[in-house]
């Protein structure tokens, strides 16, 4: 019995397609990897690493739009390398999505407090990983549903605490952000897409995107993710709360 043909969405070839860099111990893995990406039209593997530390020289030095990073590799692991990269490059820096064959609370919560916009499992079909690399690029967050969900029940004291214990008290939230804005962000903590707060409150997806466009302007986020940690941080969602209904 043959095997199906995987197949993925056909997109038009942009003048500057997006810049991928591979970082993984496997080759193998690699390769399949690069494949898949340069299989498509508006995306290019620019360069590969094969252990954290040799990531961080790597994306440090080529010019890079998103990384794909396994987690688990000898010396140092996917999550410091994270960390390195998104503190040296900061906002000018790519933006990292976190591959991993487990999908656990403690690798979500390091990926995100590392400063990943992402974190997918190795065996996601191949139209799951392009689709990562295209919302982390135009600047939204890839979580899977399930792990939300689980970062709102179980992760979310964790990053309070952490925050608090880092920094002395826990952060709290930009005093110029509206009430409107407050209840996007809060839709953006309990995992609700733009689409699906856009049908909550009965506006246009592209009010929405303004909205969200905000939210991280004013609390200086890089993505989705880092405005949702912060969320949680600061306590505008707590866990096992339910969303409220809109006002």
């Amino acid at each position: 019995m043959t095997e199906p043909e995987v197949t993925v969405p056909e997109v038009s070839a942009p003048e500057n397609p997006v810049r991928v860099v591979l970082v993984d111990d496997q080759q193998l893995v690699r390769a399949g990897f690069r494949m898949v990406i340069d299989s498509q039209p508006d995306l290019t593997v620019v360069a590969e690493a094969s252990d954290g530390a040799d990531a961080v020289r790597v994306v440090t030095s080529t010019p890079a739009d998103v990384v794909l990073m396994d987690v688990r590799m000898p010396g140092l692991d996917g999550i410091e390398a994270t960390r390195q990269i998104t503190g040296r490059l900061g906002e000018d820096g790519p933006k990292v999505v976190v591959l991993t064959t487990f999908d656990l609370d403690e690798y979500v919560v390091s990926a995100i407090g590392a400063g990943a916009s992402g974190f997918l499992l190795k065996d996601a079909p191949p139209e799951e990983l392009l689709a990562a690399v295209r919302t982390v690029h135009a600047g939204d967050a890839v979580i899977a549903a399930s792990s939300t969900r689980r970062l709102l029940q179980h992760v979310g004291p964790l990053l309070r605490a952490g925050a608090a214990t880092s920094a002395g008290a826990a952060p709290g939230l930009p005093p110029d952000l509206t009430p409107r804005e407050l209840e996007v962000l809060e839709c953006m903590a309990h995992g609700l897409t733009n689409s699906e707060i856009a049908t909550r409150f009965v506006v246009s997806e592209a009010t929405v995107k303004t909205h969200v466009g905000r939210v991280l302007a004013k609390t200086r986020s890089r993505d989705r993710v880092q405005a949702v940690v912060l969320a949680f941080s600061a306590g505008l969602v707590q866990p096992g709360e339910v969303l409220r209904d809109a006002r």
